[in-house]
């Protein structure tokens, strides 16, 4: 029998699951995170956790953005053999950049545009998230079967692909690679993994596996109980275990949790090959599928707030110190230690890539910058639009090394003073952190509507034609960092993970992980 399924619907249906996922994570990764945030033993891990899970609350009940990066977006179709597309006026991709087109632009919870059309040169945003990125397979049947995912740029720019030999290991390739990856894809998350096909057909593999449901702590206990496993459980369960074991933890800080899940799909290959491709999703792992039948347009059930575990993440004052930015000294910087907890308070300034490389091109041209750095902190961020009276939307830290290009001119050139953004700094930010006697300090990447919290008021300040890449001046109170990388030169993404590595190493907690399954 034949269905009809209108353009109307399919419109309203995408913009609707768009909405959906960028304010509620899915179950499986709540009863997931919760669980890892039972049995994680290291403080800062905890901690980050703690955000994660505050925050996921609180845009579930706010209805606003899980993280600012409100993704590319993802749509896997599956199109029956006999569905009829009704009344559609150009094509199906347009029909769903349309979707796309509403559900950024929606007035009572906007979300971001990242997305730049011509990717070599001028790189200008297409001011509502279009295009999206769009997968088509006929199948049988007479549904129209979706999946959308918004992916944000801090997993996506971790993708990983090799070709190995038939005879290589791919639990070598995977433990040899994940370190490489750093955090700036703000574990834990989950990793996907396509072996074999083509080059091409094993990323899309990848891709595919992180929209399944996690189901890591059902496949232990199917491990315990005695029940057979297939190879590719088998493998799943030895690749969960073994990347767990490199301590990397939540936002790379150290920890017995790095990653949830790992999933696997596998396609026949060419006997001369293997293709292996990786995909981490990360800490705002947005997705859902639904099913057209012709009965207009789908709109998904709200998860029960029942799902989330009793985390209130709140500022501890007892154990954080607390900075007044509007005063802040180079001395004060200088006496900041390897993961001491700050609470910020006053202005600080805003900026990320293109704001960057302006002002490199301002300096080189001798022109005067639109702010003055001296004794500033600058914030890596790119926000969301505020809605219904906020300051600013969703504001979570960008990924921080994108930066460390820029770090040796910020600080020489312009008396910057600090920066703060997520996951970890390379040699070179290192290098010119120690050199000027700066520090590096880090937000938790995955609690963007909990750190807005703490911002009062925004304003552009420079560079306004950016968009959300614009120069901002925020005013905050208690915002949460972490030191990662203080005056001396010491990060805590090094030694963290390097302590919590040894300690998993010892077994001393095997007996946690055997309780929490």
């Amino acid at each position: 029998m034949t269905t009809s399924i209108k353009q109307s619907d399919l419109i309203e249906s995408i913009a609707g699951a768009l909405q959906y996922i960028s304010y509620y994570h899915p179950s499986d990764y709540i009863a997931h995170l919760a669980r890892a945030y039972e049995r994680e033993q290291s403080a800062a891990s905890k901690d980050a956790i703690a955000q994660i899970l505050t925050n996921s609350r609180m845009s579930a009940e706010g209805h606003r953005p899980i993280c600012q990066d409100t993704g590319i977006v993802n749509v896997f179709l599956k199109i029956g053999m006999d569905v009829r597309l009704d009344g559609f006026t150009g094509s199906l991709h347009d029909a769903i950049n349309e979707g796309v087109r509403r559900g950024y632009k929606h007035p009572d919870n906007t979300l971001r545009a990242s997305v730049v059309a011509d990717p070599q040169f001028e790189r200008k945003n297409t001011r509502d998230n279009t295009p999206a990125v769009i997968f088509t397979e006929i199948v049988p049947g007479n549904t129209l079967d979706i999946t959308v995912a918004a992916k944000g740029g801090g997993s996506e720019n971790k993708s990983k692909f090799v070709m190995l030999n038939p005879g290589d290991s791919v639990v070598d390739w995977v433990l040899k690679t994940v370190p490489t990856m750093g955090a700036g894809w703000c574990p834990p998350g989950m990793l996907g993994i396509g072996i074999g096909g083509t080059a091409e057909k094993a990323m899309l593999m990848a891709k595919e596996s992180l929209m399944d449901d996690i189901d890591m702590y059902e496949l232990q206990a199917k491990s315990s109980s005695g029940q057979a496993l297939t190879k590719t459980e088998e493998l799943r369960l030895e690749l969960y275990d073994k990347v767990n074991a490199l301590g990397i933890g939540a936002q790379g800080l150290g920890g017995l949790t790095t990653v949830l899940d790992v999933k696997i799909k596998l396609y026949p290959t060419h006997a001369a090959s293997k293709p292996v491709a990786m995909i981490p999703n990360c800490a705002a792992t947005r997705h859902a599928h639904f099913v057209m039948d012709g009965s207009g347009p789908v709109y998904l059930t709200p998860p029960s707030l029942d799902l989330w575990p009793d985390v209130h993440w709140a500022p501890d004052y007892n154990k954080s110190t607390k900075v007044n930015l509007d005063t802040l000294s180079k001395a004060e910087v200088a006496s900041w230690k390897p993961g001491e907890r700050l609470l910020l308070s006053g202005k600080m300034l805003t900026g990320r890539d293109a704001a960057h490389k302006r002002i490199q091109g301002m300096l080189a041209r001798g022109e005067p910058l639109p702010v003055d750095f001296t004794n500033r902190v600058i914030y890596y961020v790119g926000p969301v639009d505020p809605v219904q009276g906020e300051a600013v939307g969703p504001a979570g830290p960008t990924t921080a090394n994108r930066m460390d290009g820029f770090t040796e001119m910020m600080l020489a050139q312009t008396s910057l003073i600090s920066m703060i953004g997520k996951a970890e700094r390379g040699p070179v930010a290192i290098e010119a952190i120690k050199r000027h006697k700066s520090a590096y300090l880090m937000a938790v990447g995955g609690a963007a509507y909990l750190v807005s919290k703490a911002i009062k008021s925004a304003k552009v300040v420079g560079f306004a034609d950016l968009g959300m890449e614009a120069i901002y001046e925020f005013d905050v109170t208690d915002m949460p960092v972490t030191v990662a990388v203080d005056a001396g030169g010491t990060s805590a993404h090094i030694t963290g993970p390097a302590e919590w590595q040894k300690k998993i190493a010892s077994g001393e907690f095997k007996s946690i992980a055997v309780t929490a399954v």
